[in-house]
């Protein structure tokens, strides 16, 4: 059963959501891609164009190049990476973003979008071996480094610095996806370094024991802010679980994989609503729901976490193939289309097809497809 509403969820992510965004929302004369689309594949211009979508798409088509070795995919990786080099790496360091007319708009360096920069490149490297992307990926790690690094540990939000402003765990779980990344493609010690510190902050700091929650925003000095610490999305515990799992291949540690475990015992039975699917948030003291409405990210992020934590395969199989189909009731649309956002009560809401969001639904199916074929005889 599993195979078969997989094997239907991969036709829709290969078939569909992917070439129709290659065929019409990557430029086919610049190379880059569109910040957002509407409904009917037609580019809908909202005012900017980010880095960090530019990343996550240059990402994912290398990842689905490395899987399915389409030659119209690898053809656009090249182009789309000399445009994110062209555009966003001025004077030594990335801007955020650009205008819809291509110039200059938010010329902040942020550290979101630096995390899919190491990501994106690793990914791109392993597919092309182009040494520029190396090199960008040790200087991005430079200025981080150099110019983002706070002394209470972990990085600001962005370059120049604002000492004042709410810091989140957000930006450094996708640091360590990154640094990950970075480490796995070229095993320099420098990145392992960076992500012992990074699970380390985790440990420390973005994990609060008492309610074995994972919280969001804090203080200058890592104390849970006190207007939104109580704010927990269980789409970030299920992400965090597959990170901890990866690092822990990686560099062996109990502590991590104890992490991860308290992680998906709460997001798995506080998070997931009766309805089905993944609250966007849920009140960190006691864990009833916050904002019961349910984005696409989030469930993506569950086919993840159950891909590796330790349950047995019978679960794993029956938690898989209940997401996947709510993805297919719920989120899922024809031509490779999806709903971006659902209503408490699972109705879509009426939303474009952010240039962001491939990156998940890619990865959440990449990894079940990859369990999938080792356990239980599914091909591609």
């Amino acid at each position: 059963m599993l195979n078969s509403t997989l094997t239907s969820c991969k036709h829709f992510l290969f078939d569909q959501l992917l070439d129709n965004w290659a065929n019409y929302g990557l430029d086919q004369n610049l190379g880059f891609s569109y910040e957002s689309m509407n409904h009917d594949w037609s580019r809908n211009e909202v005012g900017r164009v980010r880095l960090l979508t530019q990343c996550r798409q240059l990402y994912t088509f290398s990842h689905s190049v490395s899987i399915t070795h389409n030659e119209q995919w690898l053809s656009r990786l090249t182009p789309l990476f000399d445009f994110i080099t062209t555009h966003y790496f001025i004077e030594e360091r990335w801007i955020f973003s650009l205008n819809d007319d291509l110039s200059p708009k938010d010329t902040q360096s942020d550290a979101y979008a630096l995390a899919f920069v190491l990501l994106s490149f690793s990914h791109y490297y392993s597919i092309t071996k182009d040494q520029r992307a190396l090199t960008l990926m040790k200087k991005t790690h430079q200025f981080l480094a150099r110019n983002m690094q706070a002394n209470s540990g972990g990085f600001y939000e962005s370059f120049p610095i604002d000492t004042t402003q709410i810091r989140r765990q957000n930006p450094h779980m996708h640091l360590l996806e990154g640094y990950i990344a970075a480490y796995q493609v070229t095993k320099d010690d420098i990145y392992k370094t960076q992500i012992v510190e990074l699970l380390t902050l985790a440990l420390d700091h973005f994990y609060d024991k008492k309610t074995k929650t994972l919280r969001e925003f804090f203080t200058s000095d890592w104390e849970i802010d006190p207007e939104t610490g109580n704010q927990v999305e269980p789409g970030h515990h299920f992400e965090w679980v597959w990170l901890l799992y990866q690092a822990n291949n990686l560099l062996p540690n109990p502590d991590y994989i104890d992490l991860a475990q308290h992680l998906w015992l709460i997001a798995s039975r506080h998070g997931l609503a009766e309805n089905g699917g993944i609250y966007n948030q849920i009140e960190g003291n006691n864990y009833t729901p916050l904002d019961p409405e349910k984005r696409i990210w989030p469930i993506t992020e569950y086919l993840k976490a159950i891909t590796v934590i330790p349950i047995g395969k019978e679960e794993k199989e029956h938690r898989l193939n209940i997401a996947l189909h709510f993805l297919q009731d719920h989120y899922f649309l024809d031509n490779g289309r999806w709903n971006e956002y659902l209503k408490a009560n699972n109705q879509p809401k009426d939303f474009p097809l952010p240039g962001t969001s491939s990156y998940h639904i890619f990865l959440g199916l990449a990894e079940v497809i990859r369990w999938a074929q080792s356990n239980s005889g599914f091909t591609l």
